[in-house]
This record gives C-alpha cells, structure tokens and sequence, in this order.
C-alpha cells in the first residue's frame, strides 16, 4: 500500500512539475517573441503583421548642430577643441581644406569622437556644422 501511495505521489508530483515547467516555457517564449518583422523590398511579407512606422526629420541647419553638438567643446576649448571664432587656432586647420575637416569632424580626430559624438547627426549636417564653425572663424 505505500508503495502504491509512494508512486501515486511521484506521479501527482511530475506532473505538477512538467506543467510549471510548460507554463515557465510558454512564458519565456512569449516574453522574447520579435515585436515587429522586417520586410525586404522585392520579397514576401507577411502585411499582416507590419506597421509602418515613418519618422522624417528635417535636416538640421549648422547653427544649429552647433549649438546641439559642438558648442560645449568649441565654446570652451575642451579637450583641446579650437574655440570657435579664434582665427589662429583654425587658421592651420582651414588651411587643409574643408573637405578634410568635414573627413575629420565625421570620423573623429584627436580627442574628438567620429562625428563629435552626435550619434543621431547625419553627415551632411556635421558638414554644415563643420562650416558654420569654419564660417565663424576667420
């Protein structure tokens, strides 16, 4: 009789765990499911399941990536930075040419992080950047 009592309670307890561990399983699939699809252009998607979601962004004037941006370090002269407006601190830089300080001001210099650390600026706005400071410095 306890043997039976024994197996009977082995049996109940399985159970309980394999329907945890299901439940647990089920749980964890459904926390890390994908919460959209990426669609190629050209191949099948499922429509369905898409939304669209179109975010435009003006681009931004060089004043004003400067004051977004490049003020604190060409304001103050951190890290060495030259400060806009002082002719002899630029006056070599501009020299190279403004291609090259727009090469420069996007993939960094120095201590000047590629595209002075303005992760969501596009290049052609570092370029109007580079230029309003270039502009602002003879």
């Amino acid at each position: 009789m306890k043997r039976i009592l024994l197996a009977l309670a082995t049996l109940s307890l399985a159970t309980v765990v394999l329907a945890a561990t299901e439940a647990h399983t089920n749980a964890l699939i459904d926390r890390i499911k994908p919460s959209g699809n990426v669609c190629v252009s050209g191949e099948p998607c499922d429509t369905a399941q898409v939304t669209t979601t179109t975010v435009a962004q003006a681009a931004r004037d060089g004043a004003t990536v400067y004051q977004q941006a490049c003020l604190a370090c060409h304001m103050t002269g951190a890290a060495g930075a030259p400060v806009m407006g002082n002719a002899g601190a630029w006056a070599p830089r501009i020299d190279k040419g403004l291609e090259t300080l727009v090469a420069n001001a996007i993939s960094g210099i120095g201590a000047m992080p590629a595209k002075g650390g303005c992760g969501n600026c596009s290049d052609e706005e570092i370029a109007a950047a580079t230029e309003y400071l270039v502009n602002n410095s003879r």
